[in-house]
């Protein structure tokens, strides 16, 4: 098939080809794909997408009066993507469930370690000279309480390695899962969730259910001083509530990969720019906060296996094959 790439940055080309290996025509476009850049899609009977396109109302209809058919996702989440709209056009919507787990897992666990041991501030310490220990005072893991929020691949990997720091381990899911309740994991309500863990850490999906699941609420029930992971979606936060509880204390950490306003800021090269978001550049003040910019999945590993998936699925619908990858659009509400 000819497919159009979108999004696409060096890394995304060359882990693409090597899946493709001639199979598809593969055309790269590095701007992200929108009602503007829709044009772009002009015979081709595919599109790939990445998880800042914007697959509003306007943009589907744009490229499917364009020719296109099929839209593959590079993404495991597809809240981005107009849902209604893509059935009532007709469209096939296949996306990369999963990737590497141990990527985003590891990641979230790298961002606890580092937010505890202030490794952040201790880097550029010791570049200016600076050997001072004032200031960088942790905690162990070891015995504390963590609350994993969604218990699925991520979360429950998430929940082995801090099994494996000695870590009491809560849990908040629609279903328990078993390899969690091995590790010894409680499964409690959110109110207990938040009252009782040291750590809290968020791998669960965006939908209408959790947006800003972590508000002015939740952050009421929570143990004062703890620390707030997520590596998920970033409106399951609301931003605006985090930044007055790291102001008041409640949130003593704060570590982010996703951000809920992210799309104008992540995946590009900002730094000869003045960034126009006030709310983010005010986490940016604050010393016990780490934002490092989605990039939880960025692993060779991870990579591989988006691009040999996302190339099996265009080939599944090529071939006229089912696929297990595909969005089941009929279950969309009308």
């Amino acid at each position: 098939m000819k497919v159009a790439v979108f999004s696409t940055k060096s890394y995304d080309r060359t882990f693409l080809e090597a899946a493709n290996a001639g199979q598809h025509e593969l055309v790269f476009f590095e701007p992200r794909l929108n009602l503007e850049t829709s044009v772009l899609t002009a015979g081709f009977p595919a599109v790939c997408a990445f998880v800042n396109d914007t697959l509003d109302a306007k943009t589907l209809r744009a490229i499917a009066q364009n020719g296109v058919r099929l839209l593959a996702l590079r993404s495991a989440g597809f809240n981005h993507v107009d849902l209604a709209v893509a059935r009532d056009l007709d469209l096939t919507l296949l996306r990369v469930p999963a990737y590497s787990p141990y990527a985003v897992a590891e990641h979230a666990v790298a961002m606890i370690l580092s937010l505890n041991r202030k490794i952040h501030r201790a880097y550029n310490r010791v570049r200016e000279g600076n050997f001072a220990l004032d200031g960088l005072l942790g905690f162990d893991l070891h015995g504390k309480t963590v609350g994993i929020v969604g218990t699925g691949r991520i979360g429950a990997i998430t929940a082995q390695i801090l099994h494996g720091f000695g870590c009491r381990l809560l849990g908040y899911d629609v279903y328990q899962n078993p390899d969690c309740l091995a590790l010894g994991m409680e499964y409690v309500a959110l109110p207990e969730l938040f009252a009782a863990s040291d750590i809290v850490s968020l791998h669960c999906p965006l939908i209408p259910e959790t947006y800003h699941l972590i508000g002015a609420e939740a952050i009421g029930q929570m143990k004062p001083g703890m620390m707030l992971i997520n590596t998920s979606r970033g409106q399951l936060i609301d931003t605006k509530a985090v930044t007055k509880a790291l102001k008041s204390g409640i949130i003593g950490y704060l570590g982010l990969d996703v951000y809920e306003q992210e799309t104008d800021l992540f995946f590009e090269d900002l730094s000869n720019h003045v960034i126009q978001d006030d709310v983010f550049q005010r986490l940016l003040t604050f010393p016990n906060v780490l934002i490092t910019g989605h990039q939880a999945f960025f692993t060779e590993e991870a990579l591989k296996n988006i691009a040999e998936t996302t190339i099996g699925n265009i080939t599944d619908f090529e071939q006229g094959r089912p696929c297990p990858n595909q969005i089941d659009l009929d279950q969309v509400k009308k």
